[in-house]
């Protein structure tokens, strides 16, 4: 009985420490994410995590809804996101927790038109139609735009397509605006001439996210400290030199540098763990989606942050 009853402690033990050590963090990113798309470039976070015998996997995402969709099913452990598609996850019942911010950068995606459109403020979008991706941060910056021109969110057509479908939509005409966000924003404005209709400024932060599925986070706060600690050096680096991350980066976009430049410029850099005054501008924006009955439920944001220990 003793011996059996060692051999299950053991075991017990066994299972708890496989349970706590990852071996591998999978990580989703998007090409808006500059930070991850420079940290998987330099290949430093695999480095730094191999000490703790951690691998790193990276999977590219389209957009943030996608994502978040893939750290619902459990494909990736962490990933990067705007403002509002975790909101959009969590009222669809997504187990995900806010890890970290970055500053307001609203600045950094806007509704745009195409450069001969006769439209030349948002009260003209009544009765046009306007593409974005459903669940996306550019989603609240549109109702926000809406309703500071005195319109209803009924007053528009949206047409809910992907960045590169949205793209072209907006080429062809076939829409009347597209509300997008960095670096497809600055790459319409250099390529296709689009012309800034209204961004962020005034009305939204945008505020970028790092996020990781309640389990993982709980799990290995070790892996996630290192992580931002990570992704808070590369945004050191582009806050002083923006030109040099932009040499960097833009390869790895797959656009020109002067495009990237604007994108990194427009881009806000610190990332610092979640504050009372940022998960209040979230519950502001999950309120104002609860009321528009674009998500089915009202929200508690606090829910869904993750407090690192000593925080």
């Amino acid at each position: 009985m003793v011996v059996r009853s060692g051999i299950a402690l053991l075991l017990s033990l066994a299972l708890s420490v496989s349970a706590y050590a990852a071996d591998t963090l999978r990580i989703g990113y998007q090409k808006s994410g500059t930070t991850l798309v420079l940290l998987k470039g330099q290949g430093s976070l695999e480095k730094r995590l191999a000490a703790q015998g951690v691998d790193v996997k990276w999977t590219e995402f389209p957009g943030g809804p996608q994502l978040l969709e893939g750290l619902n099913v459990g494909s990736i452990d962490f990933g990067f996101t705007g403002e509002t598609p975790p909101v959009f996850a969590q009222a669809a019942g997504a187990d995900l927790v806010y890890v970290a911010n970055e500053p307001a950068s609203p600045a950094a995606e806007a509704i745009l038109v195409p450069h001969d459109s006769s439209l030349r403020n948002v009260a003209q979008l009544k009765g046009k139609k306007v593409a974005l991706n459903k669940g996306s941060n550019v989603h609240y910056l549109l109702v926000q735009a809406l309703r500071e021109a005195g319109l209803a969110y009924s007053d528009i057509t949206p047409v809910y397509l992907s960045p590169a479908d949205a793209r072209a939509a907006f080429e062809h005409g076939s829409v009347d605006a597209w509300v997008i966000w960095d670096p497809f924003a600055a790459a319409a404005e250099q390529q296709l001439k689009a012309r800034i209709l209204r961004d962020g400024r005034g009305i939204v932060d945008n505020y970028q996210f790092y996020l990781a599925t309640r389990t993982f986070a709980r799990q290995h706060p070790q892996v996630i400290s290192a992580l931002i600690d990570e992704i808070r050096q590369i945004g050191k680096n582009a806050t002083g030199d923006p030109q040099a991350v932009a040499r960097q980066v833009a390869p790895l976009l797959g656009l020109s540098e002067e495009i990237a430049r604007v994108a990194v410029e427009r881009q806000k850099y610190d990332a610092r763990f979640i504050t009372p005054a940022v998960i209040a501008g979230q519950q502001r924006i999950a309120d104002t989606f609860a009321s528009l009955k674009l998500i089915p439920k009202t929200l508690n944001i606090n829910d869904a942050v993750w407090t690192p220990a000593g925080q």
